[in-house]
């Protein structure tokens, strides 16, 4: 077992919090003790009934969802309607122990759980499986207003009646149930949004969101309705410099002047991205509870956004590629003690200026339907759901250069790894009659229209019984079934942009929007432009799905048809002076999945292709909690989990080719073949799991938390090549060389496909307290802190031949492993003034991105350290302004880098700031 490195600072100083706050509340509950003789059960009760609002309404409400569990979970709860800590739902998921946000253009868009990538967690809607709009299962949580989610709870064990479970974690996100709302109420709330980074381009650096609330309940309590809206309408302003991968060892006279073995990228770009995102949610749940035999709850929810946004950059190959005007000339260059290339004089260089434009629509479904029986002793749930996600893209690219051709340059160059890496051009760039759209060293431009679907329909029947008076041990039996139907479609059709009839033309100005400055990158002023209207105006773009063998592999559907049964024991009981609660049971899970796609033999005759398989698998699970006096409780939990495949590895696509000639090692004079596809055949993730956790209590004020888990994932899906793969059904439909007639080819060929592989273990420690100061002196009151700090560590190491340029060839982590998250929130909150400041920090990890081509990917990501701060003021309800409060946000407060390397941090692949955003608004309760 890999041993498990912990930051012995950390646990001292959670250990001494635990100790302190533990002894503080002891003497506390001695002196009441004294004065008023009373079982010691009792304040905790008396503390459960103190009405508190603000941030305290909220971290206590969490307290209780967490300690009432009977399995081990992490909650959010609203601090009043439509109001949680953070400006996105993702960022609020991501401060909670063990678990981590990655940020996408800017905002905490996917959530890691304990160490594993968001693969291996599912997300659900007030209890219902989630869509996605992404390629695969993981959810995009910036999807999701956080003004229209009244709570999220993590759960980080299963139990057999939780359906659709994942292998890392369950993050089930919930909408306001009316009926359980106190009286009615009504909020709307009005912010201003500006970015640090200020306006580019066409694009101001000004935004706004809007939300309004409504909770109502009539009919004496049997009826009740609430509504949500939301929309926001976000600046996107973004520096960046990157760098072409793969980082190589170049050989002899390979980049003239660089000596053999240095490590050398072949290209250099900065930009400054502008654009917008606007989004609009809405949310209506409506509740009839017309006795306490029945209640039926209708959701609905959805979520639209549009995102338009250019790159403008400059961009240059240094890779000795100039369009056939001479090789290329390094002087001075500078290396580094790891033999990577640093910077030097980069001579007979051919720049490029370029537009790339993307615009992307999502929108998001859900509808829900739930009925709760009360029949004797029976309660009976009937569920049914369907949601469908749509995601709709537009990607196109302008090239530009100087003519007449070659109008070469040298620049000087500093590769940084903990900054801008400097490009100082020796020519001017910033005039737009200068560049013109031509058939440049990389084309005219190319473009790509990814379109995604995905579609869940779900029924679900469960029945809850009191145990047979023999099963002592349970207090209660429960069985279900679930039916879920997914299926899920992407296409992807691309083509070159082509100059129209005009040919060679500069971009004329009522096309231009204003200069862009790439300063920070050493280049200054170049020119932007509305890509689109300088593409329909001068260019031709006819998209294909089929024309090119590469786009066979983004054309799939997979269809899945999972049936789940489940019987669960609910335990409350006793054990002396320990209480016992918690549950055991079985789940089974039958899965139909499925794939239908192209396959293509020797680069024509595209064919339609269906694969597939059932599955069946078992899944034990047990939660146990044990209550022990003053407020203690221990939790252990052990379980068999299982993560579905990801959705694109499950694709029917395959491309088979063969070699031009016969391959003469082989001795059989036949054509070598090769194959490369996904695999509808795969395993889910399989692990064996095992977690205990120990929890100490104070009420609902406050808590102390440790706990251990560890995974035994017995295989890990990785992409591998089998060198002597049967391909004789596909081979005989591939054509003949025109240079080699007569000669076949080998039905036995290397074939590159998902494959389950070996597993290994995984594990780690979470450390967590929430704690009011006031438990340590009343000069305190007020003050608080709720702080998190967990470690990981896993012995599996995979390979992943697609990302292999920028993660190499070999072992590496798990995507998605930080060994290290630390989190912490300090707040004030007083007569209405509520203050906080939220760091939540992660070591390195291998996170997931979409590259050019518009497919995963893996990079190594440098560590984040995120900083927002947030004040406020509410007016009392004596005020001639009750109900109104004021908000100052700030996010990203130091403008903290999102950095990505190849290897080794000498080595950067990107450096990006998006700024910082502050929001100033108000909102009123009515």
């Amino acid at each position: 077992m890999v041993k498990l490195k912990r930051n012995l600072l950390s646990v001292s100083l959670v250990s001494a919090m635990t100790l302190s706050a533990t002894s503080a509340y002891a003497q506390s509950t001695e002196e009441t003790a004294e004065q008023t003789p009373q079982p010691a059960s009792t304040e905790a009760t008396e503390l459960d009934r103190v009405t508190v609002t603000g941030i305290r309404a909220g971290i206590e409400g969490a307290i209780s969802v967490k300690r009432d569990s009977t399995s081990i979970v992490e909650a959010i709860t609203a601090e009043d309607i439509g109001k949680l800590p953070d400006v996105s739902i993702a960022e609020s998921i991501g401060r909670l122990p063990g678990l981590a946000a990655q940020r996408v253009a800017g905002r905490a868009q996917v959530i890691s759980v304990r160490g594993l990538s968001p693969d291996f967690s599912t997300t659900t809607l007030n209890g219902r499986e989630m869509v996605s709009t992404g390629d695969n299962r993981s959810v995009e949580f910036d999807q999701y207003p956080s003004e229209l989610v009244s709570g999220v709870t993590v759960y980080k064990t299963p139990d057999a009646g939780l359906i659709g479970q994942g292998l890392s974690g369950t993050i089930d996100m919930q909408t306001v149930r009316p009926l359980s709302y106190d009286g009615s109420a009504a909020i709307v709330g009005i912010r201003g949004q500006r970015n640090s980074l200020g306006s580019a381009a066409n694009q101001d650096a000004t935004g706004s969101r809007y939300n309004l609330s409504y909770i109502d309940q009539f009919a004496d309590n049997t009826f009740g309705i609430a509504l949500g809206f939301s929309y926001s309408d976000t600046p996107i302003q973004e520096n960046q410099v990157g760098l072409y991968e793969p980082w190589q060892a170049i050989g002899d006279n390979w980049r003239p002047g660089v000596p053999a073995g240095t490590f050398y990228s072949d290209g250099i770009k900065a930009l400054r991205r502008t654009g917008n995102q606007t989004r609009t949610g809405l949310m209506a749940t409506l509740q009839y509870r017309p006795s306490n035999a029945w209640t039926s709850t209708l959701d609905m929810f959805h979520s639209s956004a549009e995102q338009v946004d250019t790159a403008n950059q400059f961009e240059v190959h240094i890779g000795d590629y100039n369009g056939g005007f001479g090789r290329l000339n390094v002087t001075n260059p500078a290396i580094n003690g790891n033999n990577t290339f640093t910077g030097g004089t980069m001579g007979n260089v051919y720049p490029l200026v370029r537009g790339m434009y993307n615009r992307r629509e999502d929108e998001i479904n859900a509808f829900g339907w739930n009925n709760d029986f009360t029949v004797g002793q029976a309660r009976i749930v009937a569920d049914i759901g369907w949601s469908r996600a749509k995601r709709d893209e537009l990607n196109l690219e302008n090239n530009t250069q100087m003519l007449p051709a070659p109008q070469l340059d040298t620049l000087q160059l500093q590769i940084r790894n903990n900054g801008f890496s400097q490009i100082n051009p020796g020519r001017d760039y910033s005039n737009p009659d200068s560049l013109f759209l031509t058939g440049t060293i990389y084309g005219s431009g190319y473009g790509k229209v990814p379109k995604v679907v995905d579609e869940l329909k779900t029924a679900k029947l469960a029945v809850s019984l009191p145990a047979p008076a023999w099963t002592k041990f349970f207090s209660d039996i429960d069985f279900g079934l679930n039916y879920a139907e997914r299926e899920k479609n992407k296409r992807q059709p691309e083509g070159n942009i082509n100059l129209g009839a005009q040919g060679i033309t500069a971009i004329e100005s009522d096309l231009q929007y204003d200069p862009v400055d790439l300063g920070f990158a050493g280049i200054g002023y170049i020119p932007a432009w509305s890509v689109p209207g300088a593409v329909a105006r001068y260019m031709t773009f006819e998209p294909s799905a089929t024309a090119f063998p590469y786009l066979v592999a983004k054309a799939w559907d997979v269809n899945e048809k999972t049936t789940t049964a489940y019987i669960r024991g609910n335990i409350d009981t006793e054990w002396g002076d320990v209480s016992v609660r918690g549950n055991a049971g079985v789940q089974v899970q039958r899965v139909d999945q499925s794939s239908d796609a192209i396959r293509l033999s020797g680069g024509s005759d595209p064919q339609p292709i269906h694969q597939g398989k059932t599955i069946t698998d078992v899944l034990p699970s047990m939660n146990l909690v044990f209550g022990f006096a003053n407020d203690q409780t221990l939790r252990v939990a052990l379980a068999k989990q299982v993560a579905r495949p990801r959705v694109d590895q499950l694709r029917a696509s395959l491309e088979v080719t063969a070699s031009d000639g016969p391959n003469p090692d082989t001795g059989t004079n036949l054509r070598d073949s090769f194959a490369s596809g996904g695999n509808p055949m795969l395993d889910p993730w399989r692990a064996y799991a095992f977690d205990i956790s120990y929890e100490k209590y104070f009420g609902t004020r406050a808590y102390v938390a440790a706990a251990y888990f560890y995974k035994d994932l017995q295989s890990y899906i990785y992409t591998q090549t089998d060198p002597f793969y049967d391909l004789s059904q596909y081979t005989s439909d591939i054509p003949q060389h025109p240079n080699f007639p007569g000669v076949g080819v080998n039905p036995i060929g290397s074939y590159s496909r998902p494959v389950n592989g070996e597993g290994g273990t995984l594990q780690g420690l979470e450390l967590t307290g929430s704690l009011p100061f006031d438990m340590f002196s009343e000069t305190l009151s007020g003050f608080g802190v709720v702080a998190s700090a967990t470690f990981n560590d896993s012995n599996i190491k995979i390979r992943d031949p697609e990302s292999a340029s920028s993660v190499g060839s070999g072992d590496i982590d798990l995507p998605g492993l930080s060994k290290r998250i630390y989190n912490l929130t300090v707040y004030f909150e007083k007569n209405g003034f509520e203050a906080r400041v939220n760091q939540r920090r992660r070591s390195d990890f291998i996170g997931e991105i979409g590259n050019f081509n518009g497919n995963r990917t893996l990079r190594y990501v440098v560590g984040e350290n995120i900083t927002d701060a947030q004040v406020s003021y509410t007016f009392s309800d004596e005020s001639a302004f009750s109900g109104l409060s004021l908000l100052l946000q700030a996010s990203n407060l130091t403008n903290e880098a999102y950095r990505t390397y190849a290897g080794s941090k000498d080595r950067p692949l990107e450096y990006v700031e998006w700024g910082r955003s502050f929001l100033l608004g108000l909102t009123y309760k009515f």
